[in-house]
């Protein structure tokens, strides 16, 4: 199809944010839920978006993640708040592992002025963000490097982590599905932040809306295995009541 003016502003903004509800696009464009609704299925048919209940995203694979750069931008502001209020939340004087993402990056960033952390990180891009903290220990896990993100993941990795146990572990992930599942796009990524969790006293996943009802093929976790969540906006049905009686304290970073 071709999209009229409207609706490719409305292609334009999802791709922007990554994911959004039809109550957004209604208020963002001065139209009806109706109206959103059927530019949606219209887009939705032609496979330019990907619908979800009460909202829209930019269609996804299971199998691949976006790349990274494309990633760096979406949901940028959303990401900002969250790693404001994790840093804020972050007490001086703790250890912490922190794994592979756009959004640990940013609550790296938010973390230069902490004091006494000592960070174990299989990410380069944290290393580089936090080693021009004086006050942050770095240590940099081995393994093999991904090229397109500056991950390091693999069996080196994982042997590497278990030597620690640290006080908080701050996790990035790609998916949450209905059924209680963390997800990620690689295995051996995935089997890195296995290890972060079993080897920290305390599990924060840091999460934008987007995430939520996102497909990925590998299970990382399950949503009971984490003590917060922080994200930018109220997790849709029935995510609330899931992290309800998992016993997750919910951080909405506004």
């Amino acid at each position: 199809m071709t999209p009229n003016p409207r609706q490719a502003l409305l292609l334009h903004e999802v791709k922007a944010r990554g994911s959004v509800t039809v109550e957004a696009l209604a208020e963002k464009f001065s139209v009806t839920l109706q109206t959103v609704r059927r530019d949606v299925k219209l887009l939705s048919d032609a496979h330019l978006l990907s619908r979800f209940h009460g909202g829209v995203r930019v269609p996804s694979s299971t199998t691949e993640n976006i790349e990274y750069l494309q990633r760096q931008l979406l949901n940028e502001a959303a990401k900002q708040r969250i790693a404001r209020s994790v840093a804020a939340a972050v007490p001086e004087g703790c250890s912490l592992i922190i794994n592979i993402g756009t959004t640990t990056e940013a609550i790296a960033r938010e973390l230069l002025r902490h004091k006494g952390l000592r960070v174990i990180t299989n990410n380069l891009n944290v290393a580089a963000i936090l080693s021009d903290n004086p006050d942050c220990e770095v240590i940099v896990a081995g393994g093999h490097v991904r090229a397109r993100d500056r991950g390091i993941v693999g069996e080196v990795t994982v042997d590497f982590i278990k030597q620690f146990k640290v006080d908080i572990a701050l996790i990035g992930i790609s998916g949450i599905e209905v059924d209680g599942t963390l997800r990620d796009f690689d295995f051996r990524e995935v089997k890195v932040s296995r290890a972060i969790i079993e080897h920290s006293r305390e599990v924060w996943v840091a999460a934008d809306q987007s995430k939520f009802n996102r497909p990925a093929m590998v299970e990382l976790a399950r949503i009971d295995e984490v003590d917060r969540l922080f994200t930018d906006a109220a997790p849709p049905t029935p995510f609330s009541q899931l992290l309800s009686a998992a016993g997750v304290n919910v951080n909405i970073c506004l």
